[in-house]
């Protein structure tokens, strides 16, 4: 899908459909031309109007933030998708950021395009192929092109790096193993000249300690993988910033067997390493200037002979003593493992973890919001307050002293759940949070992206299945960062 930004009026351009934003209802703009149609159809500027024999389509938006132009671009490609539309053309509508703006153009339209056909019998085309952006400004500003085209493939990269992820999440379980994501990140840093690549395998976790990956594993037919991907900028780094994804490739609960219905989505569950490997993929293609790590912990939670089992006591690589009382919760096992690697061997600025980890999340904020973790206030409002126009939904949800009462054991260090029901969410970044070294505690993140990385209904420009969650969010975070530095700030 291409764009171009044509320095000419929006009625000195041909293409095959028009698209029009009516903004807070304007039904009385210069880019309004069917008013008639309006009265005949009862449109009152709120949701579509498509009208097939004219070639135009209107969109209702609130404003003209980004995510409301995301969403009103979504709306109009569902509209005109069946049609035999090639080329659509629209005005621009800028905020207060131009390239941000333009940005969200180019996510609302590729995001919007993505489809997991791969086992369809019967493929269809994406018709559309080119959007024709008229520099004829809502707001009557003028364009700045560099910020404009800059903002274009900003977010061509961005919503690329999430479809990216998307197909990761979406590829079923018998496909996608561990040794599947391995083989992914191979190829990933065979694409970039600035990406590197290491895989540990089984023996390696084991010379770590890392008993508590592997307990998860034992089950498996499939056996685990420790993947590090390190991205380096081409000048010096302004900080070291770790990312570290649960990579369930499948959970069945092991022997805290899921209920079927539960079990149906769980190739989801690897969610959080490929939100790592597209975050890491935008950032060869964006040139960020931080030095970028991915530590995704590979593996299945299955059921057998060999299995970990409820009682059990795991010593972790930190020395942590974990007693399980659930085998399902062993995502929070896995990262136990991994955080605790990453800081010790990648002494990081920033540590970022992400994983699909807890049902009380999305019990709590709903299916389209992230839960925000960490001990730093000051850090998550930063985080929460760089990625707002990301589009994604976050909600902090701060640490209780008298949950951590919640996870204590009789017979161990910690619980791998809790001994109530209620705060779970926050109850699993506790437990998290055991295997942070004080050193860290306040350059650390957990997300929880349960509720938004996988729906099965479509909403606005996600379809059903994977979103992608995390990888916007964190790349505007990274980019206005960088910005930052770049003007003196941090």
């Amino acid at each position: 899908m291409n764009f171009t930004i044509i320095e000419k009026s929006l009625n000195e351009i041909n293409a095959d459909y028009e698209l029009i934003f009516v903004v807070n209802k304007d039904l009385n703009h210069k880019f309004i031309k069917d008013s008639k149609e309006f009265e005949f159809y009862n449109f009152k500027g709120e949701g579509v109007l498509n009208l097939p024999s004219l070639r135009r389509v209107y969109v209702g938006i609130k404003n003209t933030e980004p995510e409301s132009i995301r969403q009103g671009v979504a709306k109009a490609f569902n509209a005109i998708k069946e049609l035999k539309v090639k080329t659509i053309k629209m005005a621009s509508y800028v905020d207060s950021c131009y390239k941000m703006s333009y940005e969200a153009i180019a996510e609302g339209f590729v995001l919007s395009a993505y489809k997991f056909d791969r086992y369809k019998s019967e493929k269809k085309s994406l018709n559309l192929a080119e959007i024709l952006i008229s520099t004829d400004e809502f707001g009557g500003k003028e364009i700045k092109l560099y910020e404009a085209n800059l903002g274009l493939n900003h977010g061509k990269i961005i919503a690329n790096a999430t479809n990216f992820a998307k197909d990761i999440v979406n590829e079923i379980p018998e496909i996608y193993t561990p040794i599947k994501m391995e083989e992914d990140a191979k190829k990933l840093a065979l694409e970039y000249v600035n990406l590197e690549c290491k895989i540990h395998d089984e023996n390696y976790l084991k010379a770590q300690n890392m008993n508590a990956f592997l307990a998860v594993n034992r089950a498996s037919a499939h056996p685990p993988r420790l993947i590090h991907l390190k991205y380096t900028p081409k000048n010096e780094s302004l900080k070291k910033i770790v990312f570290v994804g649960k990579g369930l490739t499948y959970d069945s609960g092991g022997l805290s067997l899921k209920p079927s219905d539960y079990m149906l989505t769980m190739k989801s569950d690897k969610s959080g390493a490929a939100a790592a490997m597209g975050i890491i993929k935008a950032a060869c293609e964006l040139e960020l200037p931080f030095e970028i790590h991915a530590v995704l912990g590979a593996t299945e939670n299955m059921i057998g002979g060999d299995a970990y089992k409820p009682d059990d006591v795991l010593i972790t690589r930190s020395g942590v003593s974990v007693e399980v009382r659930n085998t399902d919760a062993e995502g929070r096992l896995v990262l136990a493992d991994c955080l605790d690697w990453a800081q010790s061997e990648l002494n990081p600025d920033l540590l970022i973890d992400m994983a699909t980890l807890t049902g009380a999340c999305v019990v709590g904020l709903g299916e389209y919001t992230t839960g925000v973790m960490g001990n730093s206030y000051e850090l998550q409002s930063e985080f929460k307050n760089f990625t707002k126009r990301s589009g994604e939904n976050l909600t902090i949800l701060e640490f209780n002293d008298h949950l951590r009462e919640l996870v204590k054991s009789n017979i161990a260090d910690i619980s791998n759940t809790a001994s109530s029901r209620y705060g779970g969410a926050i109850t699993a970044g506790i437990f998290l949070d055991k295997f942070i070294k004080d050193e860290y505690k306040d350059k650390w993140l957990h997300l929880d992206i349960a509720g938004p990385a996988y729906t099965e209904k479509a909403w606005g420009y996600n379809q059903i299945g994977a979103t992608g969650a995390g990888v916007r969010a964190n790349l505007y975070y990274l980019n206005k960062l960088a910005r930052n530095y770049e003007k003196g700030n941090k």
